[in-house]
């Protein structure tokens, strides 16, 4: 093949995930932020019927166009007996004029983000949420971009998920491949923990890395895209569609 249909068979296999989510009907575009749908899906137990410690970690697609290529993720948490969640989150428009970017409030832990359904990416209920939790907010308080933000190749929404796991590696949370910006790590580092605890991860800036691990299987980050396969899976992960493998495809 030369290099002209290589450049056309990257293309294509960059643009096949968005090209699906919309014809999918997976992304709607042009919805207005203040009518898109925000309540919960129904996902995780009430506090009145589980007393118990859990903490969960979610993702959906990104609101509008943005969810072709990209998810949102963030972390809930609730200790024993409280009677509410703590959502835990990055988002970006509280950035301008030189917001803090961080929100921990009160929330639904499984609301849809703006349209668009959450799904479950790791939880822990118990003994092991309650050790968890500690970590998390200690995580939370210490990420190093309270006032900064940047859709790509981050730090954004998910460089704050991605920061806060690697601190608290009982996680164990596989983040979606469409989660661009978790793989750019802080302070210019190149190497870290992978997000999912039981690995490593080199990365230049976000945009050029690699991470093999437990969790995540072997993933290949260029400009933030990323490809993997998990060998345990089994599955391949592609940019824009997410992971596919036993139990379908999954974001």
């Amino acid at each position: 093949m030369n290099r002209l249909g290589k450049l056309l068979l990257l293309l294509i296999v960059l643009l096949i995930g968005p090209v699906l989510a919309l014809a999918g009907g997976t992304i709607r575009l042009g919805q207005d932020w203040r009518t898109a749908d925000r309540s919960s899906a129904g996902i995780a137990p009430a506090p009145a019927t589980a007393p118990e410690a859990v903490v969960s970690v979610w993702a959906a697609r990104a609101f509008n166009w943005r969810g072709l290529l990209a998810v949102h993720t963030w972390i809930a948490t609730k200790p024993e007996n409280a009677p509410y969640y703590t959502v835990h989150q990055v988002i970006g428009w509280r950035g301008r004029g030189g917001g803090n970017v961080v929100v921990s409030s009160p929330d639904l832990p499984d609301r849809y983000w703006y349209g668009q359904p959450p799904r479950l990416v790791k939880e822990l209920r118990g003994l092991a949420a309650a050790s968890a939790i500690p970590k998390i907010l200690k995580a939370v308080d210490t990420y190093p971009y309270t006032h900064e933000y940047r859709l790509w190749p981050g730090p954004n929404s998910n460089t704050f998920t991605a920061y806060v796991a690697r601190r608290v590696p009982e996680l164990e949370a596989d983040l979606p491949v469409i989660a661009i910006g978790k793989d750019y790590l802080e302070g210019g580092r190149l190497f870290a923990a992978a997000p999912g605890g039981r690995g490593f991860q080199i990365s230049l800036f976000g945009l050029v890395g690699v991470i093999v691990g437990v969790e995540e299987g072997i993933e290949f980050n260029l400009l933030g895209l990323v490809f993997g396969i998990d060998p345990l899976g089994p599955a391949i992960k592609l940019p824009g569609i997410g992971r596919i493998g036993f139990g379908g495809a999954r974001i």
